[in-house]
C-alpha cells in the first residue's frame, strides 16, 4: 500500500473514532486497526504519537478554512473609511461574526469529514486558555484582532471573543452531531446573530466592578 494512502487511511479513521468517542478515548491501537493497518507501528512511524495523529486531523481541513477566512476579513479591511459609513457598529460586528462562523460552517458540507472535524474542534476548544495563540495560519488571531474594538469596554479583559469562538464550535459540533441537514442556511445565519449579540453584550456595573476588584488584587 502506498504511504500516502496509508496515511490518509489512519487520519480519516483517526478523526471518525475522536469525533464519535473523543480524542483521549481512543487507543492508537483501535485507530490502527480501524484504518485497516496489520502493521501495528504503522501510526507511530507516519505520526510519531497522538499528538501527531491530532496535527494531522486539523491540517486536513485547516488551510481551506484558514484561506475562506483571509478573504472574508480582506474584504472587511479592504473596505476601510467606507465601512464606518456604510456600516453601524452592529452591522460591522455581525459582518466579522460571519468571518468567525461560514468557513467552518461550510464543514457540515464537507463529506470528507469536515462533520467529525467539526466535533473534534469543540473538544479542543474546551482545551485551551481564552489567550491562547491560533495555529496553522493566523485567521483567528487576525479576527480577535479586528473585532476588539468594536466591544464594549471591559469585554475584552473578560475574554468576550473566545465565548464567541467557543459557542461557534459547540453550536457547530452539535449541529454536525445530528443527520446531515438539506440546507444549514437557516441555522448558519441563526449562529452568526447569536455570535453577533455575544459580541456585543454589555458589561454590566456589577461585572465591572468585580472584575476591577480582581484586577487589583496583588
Amino acid at each position: 500500500m502506498p504511504a500516502e494512502t496509508t496515511v490518509r487511511r489512519l487520519v480519516d479513521a483517526a478523526e471518525r473514532l475522536f469525533a464519535e468517542r473523543g480524542i483521549d478515548a481512543v487507543s492508537l491501537r483501535e485507530i490502527n486497526a480501524a484504518a485497516g493497518q496489520r502493521n501495528s507501528t504503522a501510526l507511530q512511524y507516519h505520526f510519531g504519537d497522538r499528538t501527531g495523529l491530532l496535527k494531522a486531523v486539523l491540517a486536513k481541513h485547516r488551510p481551506e478554512i484558514e484561506a475562506r477566512r483571509h478573504q472574508l476579513l480582506d474584504e472587511y479591511e479592504a473596505r476601510g473609511p467606507r465601512l464606518s459609513e456604510s456600516h453601524s457598529p452592529a452591522q460591522a460586528r455581525r459582518t466579522l461574526a460571519a468571518a468567525l462562523v461560514r468557513p467552518a460552517a461550510a464543514k457540515l458540507a464537507d463529506p470528507d469529514g469536515g462533520r467529525d472535524y467539526l466535533r473534534v474542534m469543540e473538544q479542543l476548544v474546551h482545551r485551551m486558555p481564552p489567550s491562547l495563540p491560533e495555529d496553522g495560519g493566523g485567521s483567528i488571531d487576525r479576527w480577535r484582532e479586528l473585532v476588539a474594538p468594536l466591544l464594549p469596554e471591559g469585554a475584552v479583559r473578560l475574554h468576550q471573543r473566545f465565548m464567541a469562538i467557543r459557542m461557534t464550535y459547540v453550536e457547530l459540533a452539535r449541529r454536525a452531531s445530528g443527520p446531515p441537514a438539506r440546507d444549514d442556511r437557516l441555522f448558519t445565519s441563526h449562529l452568526i446573530d447569536v455570535v453577533s449579540a455575544v459580541l456585543a453584550s454589555e458589561v454590566s456595573d456589577e461585572t465591572a466592578r468585580l472584575l476591577a476588584e480582581r484586577e487589583q488584587r496583588p
